[in-house]
């Protein structure tokens, strides 16, 4: 009877430790869940898919592996936040690490201290080959190398893809990381003209899985030729959207229609244009005003070979610009004068 009672002491012992063991793990699974996905957990693994999950996010792209990015990439994403402040601003960038840790956003803003002042900033990983799962590119993206094409610029050819590509699968609005924004763009849905002649893909914006994203996607991997600078970017814009509509005629400021899709007047993001890109590194006894413009593309691929930069203190065009819209990448640039 005596070992009866201390083998039943036995099994009653182990029960409990195993009942506690495992309440112990569900209550450790249920805290890291919290963890991880709480919204209101102040340090919380985002993805963009969380980020972005309202289609209103604005969109930049670093395709290059550099991490040491100059003032103007800076300053872009800093007037965006500022001009957006309830809007997610999502920076992709090939040089970032993977995500793998919980306080992911804290540890990588150090490498770009400012733009840790603003919480609508977010920074995550660019990786092409993930981007285009799941679309038209993807076919494309595997079975050309870029780096044996002749005449084809790699990293401008893969911007073109990415940004259609996040465009497609967050929605939003994507700029290219030398515009400088200076008020909010009221339509969601838009293209822009960057002349009379030619759409820009440097900035759009388009509902989370578009069709007309989608077709471009689709033009880009049919149609695609390396050879000819631009051929996947602003000409591809363009004649998918001859397509739509007949060539818009712009009256003075006014936008125009094209389909069901806003077209933009040129004066909206280039009120400089190309030919004219010094005019911002000029001294102005009078500013330009800018009234019908929200944003500024300041054309830094036509800067490739003079290579001039922003001086904080210059009293130039864009030294101007920098004071007014991206005060904080301003005032860092003066403190390392």
């Amino acid at each position: 009877m005596l070992q009866y009672f201390k083998y039943l002491a036995t099994f009653l012992l182990a029960l409990s430790i195993w009942h506690l063991y495992t309440a112990i793990n569900i209550t450790k699974r249920k805290s890291l869940r919290t963890y991880l996905f709480d919204k209101n957990n102040p340090i919380t693994f985002l993805t963009p898919d969380k980020v972005l999950r309202d289609g209103n996010g604005i969109i930049f792209l670093e395709i290059t592996d550099r991490l040491d990015l100059p003032p103007l990439v800076l300053c872009s994403v800093e007037s965006a936040a500022r001009v957006y402040p309830d809007r997610p601003v999502a920076f992709f960038m090939q040089g970032l690490p993977d995500m793998e840790t919980s306080d992911y956003q804290t540890q990588v803003k150090k490498k770009f201290p400012s733009l840790s002042y603003f919480q609508n900033v977010y920074l995550f990983p660019l990786r092409a080959y993930e981007l285009f799962a799941q679309t038209p590119l993807l076919e494309w993206y595997t079975e050309v190398d870029l780096t044996k094409e002749k005449k084809v610029n790699p990293i401008h050819v893969t911007s073109d893809g990415c940004r259609l590509a996040c465009i497609w699968k967050y929605g939003g609005i994507y700029f290219d990381s030398d515009i400088i924004s200076m008020r909010p763009i009221p339509q969601k849905n838009f293209l822009a003209a960057e002349s009379e002649k030619l759409c820009a893909n440097s900035v759009f914006g388009l509902n989370q899985y578009h069709v007309l994203a989608w077709t471009c996607m689709e033009d880009f991997a049919r149609n695609y030729n390396g050879g000819e600078w631009g051929y996947q970017g602003p000409s591809l814009f363009t004649h998918v959207m001859n397509d739509l509509c007949d060539e818009p005629q712009f009256n003075s400021t006014e936008d125009v229609t094209c389909g069901n899709i806003p077209y933009l007047n040129p004066q909206r993001f280039f009120p400089i244009p190309d030919i004219a890109w010094e005019t911002y590194f000029e001294v102005f006894d009078i500013l330009p005003t800018f009234n019908y413009s929200y944003s500024l593309h300041l054309w830094n691929f036509m800067n490739n070979e003079k290579k001039r930069s922003v001086d904080p203190g210059s009293n130039t065009l864009v030294d101007h610009l920098f004071q007014q819209y991206c005060p904080t990448t301003h005032a860092f640039m003066l403190n390392k004068k």
